[in-house]
């Protein structure tokens, strides 16, 4: 069995495997094609590779053709139990056994139906006592009646007996098994459900070896409806096209010999039905009334003999549904050519709408036709303004494709339409292919300008590569400052995200100014957009205020419409990183559902991503975690909704979860050549490696938010978010007991901060700082610190930075033994983390208390000095089991001078003088640890970053407490 032939179906396995265990059956059901038969198959095996002593295997798989063979399924089922076996039997059951295997003649009494049945539970029997019998019935729905009848007969009576069955039936979408008889009672019902477009796009991919166009992956999504079978039949009929026969009309082209598995009794149908069931297929919202309209006499009968097969149905309302999408490509795809037109020249009579009316006239006349090109470009531009930007997209590339030769101009407007609109619904690889068509044909200096302006829009977020697409570009429209201003709007684009400010910023004044000249008011108020939030980076809020006044000026205000959108989202980071957390929220969520509805994909996602962030601050963790899902399901794979995925799970998903998106977001991120989000992504990274609190993470920590800080620096970067990433990034070096590094990152931090900084980087930074105090051993003064910041925060509507603040709090105040303080701002982190739902948060306050607990209840209060840090803690425990300090520093990922400072303070803490009284006491301490607990328990101890090693004066004295933390 192919590994993967079991995409998406491993945990459903599992859970067979599981019931197996207690059921003695298992039944699997689903419609065809569901993959019933492989997870028989692959639980078969599992069975014989977890079991190596399952002493017989009886099988039978019959198929639709042997349903009216009486005993068909026994004489397979009976394949391999030898001739012995049946000699075993009484004479009357035996003869009866062997006559219906064919073994033998009838018996002439007639009592041979009993015989047969106490034959078969005998034999099962004598199987049972030589070791454990699997029965395997793969499509109990084609078994015939006769055996069907034996197996109920002994399955009832095999209680007690180690045998299991494992079966598959196929049954309707819906509906229930009609062979349970034949499974033992108690057996474990299994529906199998559907891939997922995910699964299904892995399979295709792993099933053809290649990838598909994502339009034809699409399709194949939506047809197969996550059957594995017509999945991977689609996808490999499209394979096997070459790329132009790849286009898609109504419905997916079905391969002949999946129509023949899905259309044997349909073309058994009257022709009327067949034709009622093709303009059907054919409409995209088929019901009766649009099919009387289309001339049809009397579709409600033809549909009720198709109801009766089923294929469609038929609602109250009169609207028609086919069972499966695939059966609607199927009937589609079986007519001849000639009638699917004819189907579509019927309806372009009948409907009414626009849109579908111009694309049944496409279909219907499949030549060059101006008229209908004009029809087609008209519906287009319909749908674009519906907010339908597929249909529009779909509708543009029909008009060039029915445009005559003979106009080369028409043709060439009409594929870039369709490539912008493309662009403007995310199907990047529709948009470039029909760009670069234009491009490679036209002789016109502004529509060349055109294309290139859509495949940098097309680039995302890898502008890292266009500079010569600009350059391109502007040669082309030198001297004309209309098409002038887009290019240079996108060289300041390009600027931004490649962390180049200075160039940023003065392509988008140079953009701003030809604009103007130009009189292109929406291209100047994009580039003052830019402009704002290039200052905005830089650390200039005055100037990037200034540039959205003016441009919300341009626009008409926050209600100007579609060009006012970007400006909103813009004003509401600037309020967010000014600590205005309710008004970007306010700004945003009133914003979103107009961009849902008409905006480009590329719009809908930096909302969708603004708004996450927002959530985050204001401490909407659960919130946050659903606007992350939408933004993954608008664009996948996409640095931009990585990284709101990996943010949101900081707040509300787990710390490794939030770990493995952040690192997905670098990549993407570095794959673009995209700093301004490698910036972010780097600093959930460093975020998660926080959350994970214990020196291995601080190490990753620390990488990753030293790498922010150098990209920062690079780009001249000063925007409120990256000081508070150096705040992090002192925290993470205080954890690892590079307390100088830490003070030397607050400082440079201190440096940039103006008047106008936030109150929650000041907050950050003196959280950092009362951390490095207390690393150093001056928690008195390092809680002083954290308690200023706490006053600071309960200020600002920032939960989420407020809990951290507590936690370090409460951590300090723990390890100084102020153990009533500790309780207190540790209880209020852990009931408001609880509250916004901040899980991760949550966890580590539970730790924190946890550890409180575990000392008071060793009778720690009152004791000596502070304990050992995490980071302390380990370096004495490799120290003290004979490391050196290269191996150490190796060992931690830090400095060797790292670790020799923190020797030292491990030796002032402990009362020790040298690495050979440090060991004696960490050894000390595991004999404290084994002393606590109960005789006959195993030696080990917990890791020795847990301990506590009290100081006493002149001497070393080992303590364990059960602290959990790692």
């Amino acid at each position: 069995m192919r590994a993967r032939s079991l995409t998406g179906r491993r945990e459903l396995l599992d859970a067979a495997r599981a019931e197996l265990k207690a059921r003695p059956g298992v039944l699997f059901h689903g419609p065809l094609g569901i993959g019933k038969s492989m997870l028989v198959a692959s639980l078969t095996a599992s069975l014989a590779a977890h079991a190596p002593s399952v002493g017989t295997v009886l099988h039978c798989a019959p198929a639709e053709e042997d349903a009216g063979l009486p005993f068909g399924g026994l004489v397979d089922l009976f394949a391999r139990v030898p001739e012995s076996r049946l000699e075993t039997l009484a004479p009357e059951p035996r003869g009866a056994l062997r006559a219906a295997l064919l073994r033998g003649p009838e018996p002439a009494d007639g009592r041979s139906r009993l015989a047969v049945r106490v034959a078969v539970l005998d034999v099962l029997r004598a199987l049972a006592a030589t070791g454990p019998v699997a029965l395997v019935l793969d499509g109990l729905q084609w078994l015939d009646e006769p055996t069907a009848e034996v197996l109920a007969f002994a399955v009832r009576r095999l209680g007690g007996l180690d045998i299991r069955v494992v079966a598959a039936e196929r049954v309707a979408d819906g509906e229930q098994p009609g062979r349970l008889r034949c499974c033992p009672p108690g057996t474990a019902e299994l529906p199998v459900p559907p891939l997922t477009d995910a699964e299904v796009a892995d399979l295709v991919r792993a099933g053809i070896g290649a990838d598909l166009p994502p339009g034809v992956l699409r399709a194949i999504q939506d047809t197969a409806a996550g059957n594995p079978l017509y999945a991977l039949e689609l996808g490999r009929a499209m394979a096997l096209r070459s790329p132009e026969r790849r286009g898609l009309g109504p419905a997916l082209p079905v391969p002949r010999r999946l129509r023949a598995l899905l259309l044997n009794e349909v073309r058994t149908l009257p022709e009327t039905a067949q034709r009622t069931l093709l303009l059907a297929s054919a409409a995209a919202r088929p019901d009766l009334t649009l099919l009387r309209a289309a001339g049809l006499p009397g579709p409600a009968t033809d549909l009720a003999e198709a109801e009766r097969l089923g294929v469609a149905t038929t609602d109250a309302g009169g609207t028609v549904r086919f069972r499966h999408p695939l059966l609607r490509a199927a009937v589609y795809a079986d007519a001849p050519e000639n009638d699917r037109r004819q189907a579509h020249a019927l309806l372009a009579r009948a409907v009414t709408e626009p849109v579908e009316r111009a694309r049944h006239l496409a279909h219907a006349h499949p030549r060059e036709d101006e008229d209908i090109a004009r029809t087609l470009m008209s519906a287009a531009e319909s749908a674009r303004r519906d907010g339908a930007l597929g249909a529009a997209c779909e509708l543009a590339g029909l008009a060039a494709r029915r445009t005559p030769g003979d106009r080369p101009a028409d043709r060439a407007d009409r594929l870039l339409a369709a490539a912008e609109y493309a662009c403007d619904a995310g199907q990047r690889e529709e948009a470039a292919e029909a760009a670069e068509a234009v491009l490679a044909e036209s002789d016109s200096a502004r529509r060349r300008v055109r294309v290139r302006l859509v495949l940098l829009r097309n680039a995302g977020q890898a502008l890292e590569g266009a500079h010569a697409l600009i350059q391109e570009g502007l040669r082309d429209a030198v001297g004309d400052p209309g098409a002038e201003a887009p290019l240079h709007h996108w060289a300041a684009v390009r600027g931004l995200l490649c962390g180049e400010l200075e160039e940023a910023t003065r392509q988008a004044r140079r953009a701003v100014r030809q604009a103007a000249v130009a009189g292109d008011t929406e291209t100047r108020i994009g580039a003052l957009a830019t402009l704002a939030r290039v200052r905005s980076l830089a650390g200039d809020p005055v100037a990037a205020e200034a540039a959205l006044v003016e441009a919300l000026a341009l626009a008409g205000g926050a209600d100007g419409g579609p060009q006012s959108w970007r400006l909103i989202r813009m004003r509401a980071i600037l309020a967010l990183d000014s600590d205005r957390v309710t008004e970007a929220e306010e700004q945003v969520v009133q914003l979103l559902p107009a961009i849902e509805e008409l905006a480009s994909v590329e719009e809908v996602m930096a909302t969708l991503v603004a708004l996450a962030r927002i959530q985050v601050r204001a401490g909407h963790c659960r919130e946050a975690l659903h606007t992350a899902a939408r933004c993954s399901r608008a664009v996948t794979q996409a640095a931009p909704a990585l990284y709101a995925a990996a943010l949101a799970a900081t707040a509300g998903g787990t710390a490794a979860e939030a770990g493995r998106l952040a690192e997905q977001a670098v990549r993407a991120s570095e794959a673009d050549g995209d700093r301004l989000f490698l910036l972010r992504a780097l600093a959930v990274l460093g975020q998660a490696g926080l959350l994970a609190g214990d020196p291995r993470g601080a190490a990753s920590a620390v990488e990753a938010l030293q790498r922010v800080r150098e990209l920062g620096t690079a780009m001249c970067a000063a925007d409120p978010p990256l000081l508070h990433w150096y705040g992090d990034l002192a925290e993470a070096l205080v954890l690892l007991g590079e307390t100088e590094e830490a003070g030397a990152v607050v400082r440079e931090a201190h440096a940039r901060v103006g008047d106008d900084t936030p109150g929650s980087v000041l907050a950050a930074l003196e959280r950092a700082e009362g951390l490095r105090e207390a690393g150093t051993g001056r928690a008195k003064e390092g809680a002083a610190r954290l308690r200023a910041a706490v006053d600071r925060l309960r200020q600002l509507p920032l939960p989420v930075e407020l809990v951290r603040t507590l936690i370090a709090l409460g951590a300090v105040e723990r390890r100084s033994r102020r153990r009533s303080a500790a309780r207190t701002v540790l209880a209020e982190a852990l009931e408001t983390a609880t509250r916004i739902g901040a899980a991760p948060l949550a966890a580590r306050a539970r730790e924190e208390l946890s550890r409180l607990d575990a000392g008071d209840r060793s009778g720690e209060t009152g004791a000596g000095g502070p304990e050992l840090t995490p980071t302390e803690a380990r370096v004495a425990e490799l120290v003290g089991g004979g490391a050196t300090n290269r191996e150490v520093a190796a060992k931690l990922f830090i400095s060797v001078k790292t670790v020799e400072g923190t020797l030292s303070r491990v030796y002032r803490k402990v009362g020790v003088r040298s690495r050979t009284a440090l060991a004696h006491a960490m050894a000390a301490a595991v004999l404290a640890s084994g002393a606590a607990v109960d005789s006959g328990d195993d030696c080990r101890v917990d890791p020795p970053e847990r301990a506590v090693l009290v100081s006493r004066p002149g001497r070393a004295q080992p303590r364990r407490t059960l602290d959990t933390r790692r």
